[in-house]
This record gives C-alpha cells, sequence and structure tokens, in this order.
C-alpha cells in the first residue's frame, strides 16, 4: 500500500485517536522503505544530510550535476521570506534600491507581532503604512493581534516541511520544529528577495543532536533545550545547523520540538531541524481538520469545507510520499548525544542561558520572584498554557508577585479559551497581554524592574532583554514558571514527584568531534574538484597582499566599529576607514593606510591588491550594525580570513562585497608564532603589540579553489611556502556576483 492511500486512512479515521495512531503506525515501515528510490545517490556522489538536501531544492544557478555541501556559498529561492515590525526599514530598502514592484508576492509575509502594546500615533501610523504596502502589492498581511509570526506562519502552513524558509528575525529557528529549515536573515537580504525573490547562504557545518531515551513524568521540551544550551556551552554548535535524530523522538510533541528548534537560537546555532516522522504527518492531520473547522465552517449552517491554500490533505499527501532521508554516510562535523530519561527539571540563568541548574537545587535556595512571564514563541502555545493552567486551577498568584500571559496567536488563545485553560489563569490572578512579542523583547508594560527577579517561560534572558539590567532573569519551562508565581519563590508544581525524576547529578550526555574527511574539511569540499569554481569575468582570480593577524577570538562589531558612530548617518566611508578597528587596536587603521600606500604603487594585475586579515573564532560577532564590514572595505580589506566568523557579520560583510573565508590551521599556526604565550586574547608577543603586522610575509588565495600560499622572507634573502586551503574551497558564484556588483544593493537593482 503506497504512503498516500494510508494517509488517505487517515482522512477516514479522523474520528478516532486509536485507528489515527494506528494508521500512523501502519506508515512507518512503508515510508522509511519507499524511500531507497529518493535517498540512494550514484556512487560519483557526495552523500548528503537533511538540510543540505533541502538547500540543494531551493538553490539556483549550480553547475550541472553539482551538489550542495556544508561550507558552500549558494544562491538561495526560499519558500517564504518573513518580516515583522522590522517591515518598515526593509521597505525603505526596497525603495532605496529602486525596486517598485514584488518579483513573487507569494513568497512574502508580513506579520505585526513586536510592539503591539505601543497604541501611539507613530506606531499605529507605521503599522499602516506597512498595512497599505502589503494591500498593494499582494502580500499576505497578519495584523496586530493575529499573533507571533513564527506561529503564524506554522499555523497557516507556511513553514512547512521539508521547505526553505527565512526571516528577519533569529528565531525563525524555530520552523525546524516542524521539519522545515528555517534560518535568519539581515534587513538586506529580505528587500533583495522582495526585488529578486532570492539571496544567498553559506550552508553552515551540519551538527547531529541524538536523543535517545524518554522524558520523565514533568520533565519538558523546554528543559531539553535549556540543558543542552547549558551543559553544551563552549560555542560546540555556533553558526552551526542542527539535524535531531534518535529514538527519544518519537516521545517528542510537536510543541515540544517547537521549543527546542526556537531556542537553538540562544545555543548558537543557525538551524535546529526534526525530522519529518509520524509525528509530524500525525500533527498535521489534526491542524488540516482543526484549520478547516475554525476557518470555513463557521455559522450555523457551514458551507462546505474549502481547502486550505497551504494546510491541505494534497500537499500533506505528497509530503508523505516523498520524505526526505540524509544519506547514511553524511558528514557531521559534531555529534552530540543526551539521554532523555537521564534529565531532570532544569532552569536557565540568572540572565545567562550558558548557565543551566536542576530545578530542585535552585529551589532549595528560596529564590524570591517579583514578576513571571509566560509569553513568547517559545512556550506559549496551548499545550502550554494548559500546562501553566493545570499547575495554578483553583489557586492564586502569590501577593507581590505579577504573573503576565500571552497567547502565540489569536487561534493559540480562542483554543485555550475553549479548553478552559485560559479562564483558569485569568481566575488565579495572571493579567494578560494581547497575542504578541512584548516582555520577551523588553516592549510594554511588566518589565523587570531595578532590582527585581523574574522567572519566565521566554527564550532569552540577557541582561537588561526584558527590563533593567540591575534585574536577573530566569527562563524555565511553563509549569514550572505557574508554580513559581503561585508561591512567590522559584520551586516546582506541587504535583511533581521527585521519584519519579533522575537524580539531578545523573545526566548522560556526550560529544564526539568527527576525524574522518568529509565536508567541514576544504579539502573535500564541493567546491575543491581539481577544475575548482568557475570565476565569473571582472571577478579577481585570487586576493593578496600582506598579512595583519589580530590574535583575538569573539572580536566584536563593537571593536572592529565603536558604536559611538554608528548612527551618524552622515559618515563618509573615508571617515569610517579611518576609526576601523579603533576599540580593539588604535594603530590599526594607520598600519593598513600604510601598507595600501606603498601597494598603490605596485602595477594592477587580476589579483585583488590589498591588507589581508585574519582573525581568530567568531569574528564579528555582537550587533547586526554592517559598519564594521563597510569600515575594514574602505580601509582597504578586501578579504577576511579567520577560523569562524560571527554569521551576521559574515551576512553583512558579503552583502557589502567584503570576502570572508575560513582558515583554521592557519589561524592555529600564526597563534603559537605570533601570539603572546602561544594563545589569542593577550595580543602578540611584542610589548604593547595587539595586532600583529607579518613583516615579510605575502599572502595570496587562490579564488578559484581556496588555496592559500604564504611566502616568507626570510634572513638572507631566502624564502618559505607555506601552504593551506580555505572553507570553502573557492569563492561561490553568489558571493563573486555580489562583489563585482559592488554589493547587494546595487546587484538588486541590476536584477529589476
Amino acid at each position: 500500500m503506497r504512503a498516500s492511500s494510508s494517509l488517505a486512512l487517515l482522512r477516514r479515521s479522523a474520528g478516532s485517536s486509536n485507528r489515527c495512531a494506528s494508521a500512523a503506525s501502519a506508515l512507518r515501515g512503508q515510508r522509511v522503505a519507499g524511500l531507497a528510490t529518493l535517498t540512494n545517490l550514484p556512487s560519483n556522489d557526495k552523500p548528503q544530510s537533511f538540510i543540505e538536501k533541502v538547500v540543494q531544492n531551493y538553490a539556483v544557478d549550480l553547475t550541472p550535476n553539482s551538489r550542495v555541501q556544508a561550507g558552500d556559498y549558494v544562491s538561495i529561492r526560499p519558500n517564504v521570506v518573513m518580516t515583522h515590525d522590522n517591515t518598515g526599514p526593509v521597505i525603505s530598502k526596497f525603495s532605496s534600491i529602486g525596486a517598485t514592484r514584488i518579483k513573487n508576492p507569494e513568497q512574502v509575509v508580513f506579520t505585526l507581532d513586536h510592539d503591539v502594546q505601543n497604541k501611539s500615533a507613530k506606531n499605529l501610523e507605521k503599522y499602516s503604512k506597512i498595512e497599505s504596502f502589503a494591500r498593494k502589492h499582494g502580500v499576505d498581511f497578519y495584523p496586530a493581534g493575529r499573533g507571533i509570526g513564527h506561529q503564524v506562519l506554522v499555523e497557516e502552513g507556511y513553514a512547512f516541511p521539508q521547505t526553505l524558509a527565512v526571516a528577519s528575525d533569529s528565531h525563525s529557528n524555530m520552523y525546524g520544529g516542524v521539519g522545515c529549515v528555517g534560518t535568519p536573515i539581515v534587513r538586506t537580504d529580505a528587500a533583495a528577495i522582495w526585488a529578486t525573490g532570492q539571496t544567498w547562504w553559506q550552508i553552515p557545518e551540519v551538527v547531529k543532536v541524538e536523543l535517545v531515551g524518554r522524558l520523565a513524568p514533568g520533565v519538558t521540551g523546554k528543559d531539553v533545550i535549556v540543558a543542552l544550551c547549558g551543559y553544551f556551552n563552549q560555542d560546540q554548535v555556533l553558526n552551526s545547523a542542527i539535524e535531531f535524530t534518535g529514538s527519544g523522538l518519537s516521545s517528542l510533541t510537536i510543541d515540544e520540538r517547537l521549543a527546542i528548534s526556537n531556542m537553538t537560537t540562544e545555543w548558537g546555532a543557525l538551524a535546529g531541524v526534526f525530522p519529518v516522522d509520524d509525528v509530524t504527518l500525525t500533527w498535521y492531520e489534526k491542524q488540516i481538520r482543526k484549520m478547516d473547522k475554525l476557518h470555513f465552517q463557521m455559522g450555523s449552517s457551514p458551507s462546505p469545507s474549502l481547502s486550505h491554500p497551504r494546510l491541505n490533505m494534497k500537499r500533506l499527501d505528497a509530503l508523505a510520499s516523498n520524505i526526505i532521508r540524509p544519506d547514511q554516510d553524511a558528514f557531521y562535523s559534531k555529534h552530540l548525544r543526551l539521554d532523555l530519561a537521564t534529565l531532570s527539571p532544569h532552569v536557565s540563568g540568572p540572565n545567562s542561558v550558558k548557565v543551566s541548574t536542576p530545578l530542585s537545587t535552585l529551589a532549595e535556595k528560596k529564590i524570591a520572584i517579583n514578576k513571571a512571564y509566560l509569553v513568547s514563541c517559545v512556550n506559549s502555545r496551548a499545550s502550554d498554557l494548559k500546562a501553566a493552567a493545570d499547575v495554578i486551577r483553583g489557586k492564586k498568584v502569590a501577593e507581590g508577585v505579577e504573573f503576565y500571559v500571552a497567547a502565540a496567536s489569536s487561534v493559540v488563545q480562542r483554543e485555550s479559551e475553549e479548553a478552559g485553560d485560559w479562564g483558569a489563569l485569568m481566575a488565579a490572578g495572571a493579567k494578560p497581554l494581547p497575542a504578541g512579542c512584548g516582555p520577551c523583547i523588553g516592549l510594554g508594560v511588566g518589565l523587570l524592574e531595578d532590582g527585581e527577579v523574574g522567572i519566565s517561560a521566554t527564550n532569552r534572558n540577557y541582561k537588561g532583554r526584558m527590563g533593567s539590567p540591575n534585574a536577573q532573569a530566569y527562563l524555565a519551562s511553563p509549569a514550572v514558571v505557574a508554580a513559581s508565581a503561585i508561591e512567590g519563590r522559584i520551586c516546582a508544581p506541587t504535583d511533581l514527584d521527585p521519584s519519579l525524576l533522575p537524580r539531578s547529578d545523573a545526566l548522560d550526555f556526550s560529544i564526539k568531534v568527527a576525524t574522518k574527511s568529509g565536508p567541514s574539511d576544504a579539502s573535500s569540499s564541493s567546491a575543491s574538484s581539481s577544475a575548482g569554481v568557475e570565476i565569473l569575468p571582472n571577478f579577481p582570480t585570487s586576493f593578496s597582499g600582506p598579512l595583519i593577524f589580530a590574535p583575538q577570538d569573539n572580536l566584536n562589531t563593537d571593536g572592529i566599529y565603536p558604536g559611538k558612530y554608528t548612527y551618524q548617518d552622515d559618515i563618509t566611508p573615508e571617515k569610517q576607514a579611518e576609526v576601523v578597528m579603533e576599540n580593539y587596536d588604535p594603530n590599526f587603521a594607520k598600519t593598513v593606510a600604510e601598507l595600501r600606500a606603498r601597494q598603490e604603487q605596485q602595477p594592477s594585475s587580476s589579483e585583488r591588491q590589498g591588507v589581508v586579515l585574519i582573525g581568530g573564532y567568531n569574528f564579528g560577532t555582537g550587533s547586526s550594525r554592517e559598519q564594521a564590514a563597510t569600515a575594514l572595505k574602505y580601509a582597504g580589506v578586501p578579504l577576511v580570513l579567520a577560523g569562524s566568523f560571527g554569521d551576521i557579520f559574515k551576512r553583512n560583510a558579503i552583502n557589502n562585497g567584503l570576502v570572508c573565508l575560513e582558515c583554521p590551521e592557519l589561524v592555529e599556526s600564526l597563534t603559537q608564532r605570533f601570539a603572546k604565550g602561544g594563545r589569542r586574547g593577550e595580543g602578540g608577543k611584542k610589548e604593547g603589540e595587539i595586532s600583529v603586522l607579518l613583516n615579510g610575509a605575502n599572502v595570496v588565495v587562490q579564488s578559484e579553489n581556496g588555496k592559500l600560499t604564504i611566502e616568507w622572507e626570510s634572513e638572507g634573502g631566502a624564502k618559505k611556502m607555506e601552504e593551506h586551503v580555505t572553507r570553502p574551497a573557492g569563492i561561490g558564484r553568489s558571493v563573486q556576483e555580489i562583489f563585482v556588483a559592488g554589493g547587494l544593493e546595487k546587484w538588486v537593482k541590476e536584477r529589476i
């Protein structure tokens, strides 16, 4: 029996949960068996992970028969792009590049969700302009009060399994809970997609996170991700894409998966994706029937149900018949493992997701709270509201405590109201807020004040995010938040049976780092064939020049471009060049200027000459200011090498024609030879040396294959050669096109 026929059985048996479960069980073996022709690649093709396969389907301008791999720069045409309150600035960028028409209105969604409590004339005017723009261009628009954009995208079927969705918001990772590859973009990217339908992405390294066992009663998906953030807290998944796998997945609900995927953002990843399985398909079956009831059969004499444009049985049937699986020998740069059966409830904080403490340990400290929050896109779905209501029903919020509740969407609130859960929360003294972000983003009423302590079911507890930087914020599951609101201190629900929980010190977790050759190694990148990548006309065949080493990990954007200049909109490129790296090394700009002056006396060639900067790991972490990239470019740095990059910096760099390549082997080599004490973070070996100018060294990086050669001048005039290969091993077509155009905005202008 075909999978589609089995899905028809699901349709016919919607009234019986047992029959539905049986149908799902029947599907299980057939789906796996029926995928052999879909996932078995020819022997000469490189194996791919789930994420690589999805990206392959949405990549454009690929050379024939090419297989995308982690590390590759690709042009992508995502299934959907969402913007929220920041739609206004994106409209401005869209207009400034000369665009007048959205390439594909069906690809674009607007959701107003961040500042929905703000009823000022200015904010209402902004919202009105966004709505008018949406109507003019035929864009799907969801007004303030409909819900948080990420929840809306899942509810309305925009973020659908095995598709690629992007949003100008960091929590687009959440879509991975339903098997959709969701990842964040910046505003310039959003404008580019509006105008051309596409943008670029460098496929991150892919990490496997294996979840085994089954959660004990009272332990939730929120506890899973809080523990992962706290116990794997050394940037093990920074800027990676995560694929969840393992026997433990079958016991995790979709709501729990959405919560886990959502907070892979706080863990440092760019995507966190669960596989499409029976849990996924059964959930969609129920969602489709729910959407039919809620949207198409209103009134006492409903007309026959009409099909939702995205959530319908035809689309689900097609999905069930074509499930994507990773290849058996797909490469993963790391393999993390967590035994769910050994996990007890955990609390994150204060003020850091990297600090995770067993609830039992924290409860002993009797930490008094002032505010509690059940809001945000991570834990305000109907099941979360029910979990809190079950704890609080018939009780009252403690005197002196404020408990704020907002549903993730209007649909969620209606479902909670019909179930009686919303009423139970209100009867206990909770303060209702409109469906939206609100306190989670530090907007609206109820923010933490100086000296206050709050416990929240949100996803971020960064210092000052939810109010005063002098407050303390903890994160926990909805049930723990509700219990704490009742007692006035951080505690467990009274019905949580300690005898059924594992010991707090029994957590079983591990990590393995891949040692075999794979796509994350430059030598095996899909770009590193003997022919290399094709170089476009007018793109440099190589980059060359003197090398400056900044022996510093986590060099943030404020160090590269001081915040005091960020909002000086009239600052010139020349002035940006003068202040670049000012907060890190005040002599950097002067040194680069002197080196450039010498270079300009040399004849030009097909090489792009400049000063090549090499940093440590997570170069450019921090804020989204694009001047951190443009200042380096204006100073005469056409290429930045690093062990790894902060993704937001890399996006801004490439969008402005600054090339970024990784070469961790070179970083380690230079650290041992030129950094003080042989470690990064303390400058160079000479007294007062911060950045290290490698005298007598000239670096050449081949654009075609990423071959990096340093020619060293030693004493007596002899020369030595040092060779490495960058990651990726060659500069992809998408990056070349943007570079040749002079930046993403000019690239867009050429295509509209």
